[in-house]
């Protein structure tokens, strides 16, 4: 089961109430015990968090309930990893840690940072880890607003990315999210995270290394040191591969320097296929991007790297009984977006 620290939601008693509404009813309808906030050495599961958070903006009508929220943290809820990495000897390094041991705050996210073209700017990506997660705009934007102090603790009070990625639509005014980012944002992305120039990664942070190697020290006694299973690793290839038409079983095993036959046996011994896998991740992000976003479907089959809508129609009566259409409209009647304050 994945689960999430207690301190992932440091400051929602406060902020609920402030928004005139019960921050203990709504924990415990979704399961977590309010005692249980703000402490490192407690554990909910994180789909609780998830569904806390969606709860919270719509009983206060806050539709920024989630920046809010990342407003009142920082670097200081990821307890060990927090201090791993700030006492780093430069940013990138920071962001190595947080790759590596994000882990011991909890196994359901992960974080990732890539070079884009050109090599100028890199992309830090948010990654929800779960199978089937239910919509967490809410939660996502916690997490990118968390992100947002760790870099602005490391770079200073005023740093900015260059871009925001959001991979739903507005939550509340895009005005509203040019000045909590101070920057270009993006919706309807296929990726959560920031676009930030390399130069920035390279700027040194206070280096203390006694500290530092003692809580890597206990990092790695905490932490699952396994590897995930291969079909983890997959399904996020499969998901970038997707729109170009490359999600294919050669291209696949090219990455991991096998052969094709290896991998499916590989993918055998864990119990499914990749055919298998590439229809679940197909069919995951259909749900998102018909149940979170307003992208046309003509898009959405492409996002699926196939090669007509029809195709994107026949897949959507088999996975759900229903057309893409008629999906949205029910998906979107089940989860309206909050409303924002008058």
């Amino acid at each position: 089961m994945s689960v999430i620290r207690g301190t992932s939601l440091t400051g929602f008693g406060e902020l609920v109430a402030e928004l005139g509404g019960d921050p203990e009813v709504l924990l415990r309808r979704a399961g977590i015990r309010p005692a249980d906030i703000g402490r490192f050495d407690s554990f909910f599961t994180y789909r609780a968090m998830m569904h806390v958070m969606e709860t919270a903006a719509a009983a206060t009508a806050a539709p920024d309930f989630g920046l809010r929220l990342g407003a009142r943290q920082g670097i200081d809820i990821l307890g060990p990893v927090g201090v791993a990495a700030r006492t780093s000897a430069t940013v990138a390094e920071a962001l190595r840690i947080f790759e590596h041991y994000l882990a011991a705050y909890s196994p359901a996210i992960g974080v990732h940072v890539e070079p884009q073209t050109g090599g100028e700017v890199a992309f830090f990506e948010f990654q929800v880890l779960l199978v089937d997660s239910p919509a967490h705009p809410q939660t996502i934007e916690l997490s990118l607003g968390v992100a947002l102090q760790v870099f602005r603790f490391m770079l200073g009070a005023r740093y900015s990315p260059t871009v925001v990625h959001l991979p739903h639509e507005p939550l509340s005014s895009r005005e509203e999210y040019l000045r909590y980012f101070s920057c270009t944002t993006r919706f309807e992305q296929r990726r959560a995270g920031f676009e930030i120039p390399m130069r920035d990664l390279q700027r040194p942070l206070v280096q203390d290394q006694q500290a530092h190697y003692a809580v890597l020290t206990y990092l790695d006694t905490v932490i699952d040191r396994h590897d995930r299973a291969m079909r983890t690793s997959i399904r996020e290839l499969v998901r970038q591969l997707l729109p170009a038409g490359a999600a294919t079983l050669l291209v696949i095993a090219a990455q991991y320097r096998i052969h094709p036959k290896s991998l499916q046996r590989r993918l055998a011994a864990e119990g499914t296929t990749f055919a298998a896998l590439v229809d679940d991740v197909r069919r995951e992000m259909a749900q998102h991007y018909l149940r979170d976003t307003g992208v046309t479907l003509t898009h959405l089959a492409r996002e699926l790297g196939y090669a007509e809508q029809s195709v994107l129609t026949r897949s959507c009566r088999r996975w759900f009984g229903a057309s893409p259409a008629a999906l949205r409209k029910r998906w979107r009647a089940e989860h309206p977006a909050p409303q924002a304050r008058q």
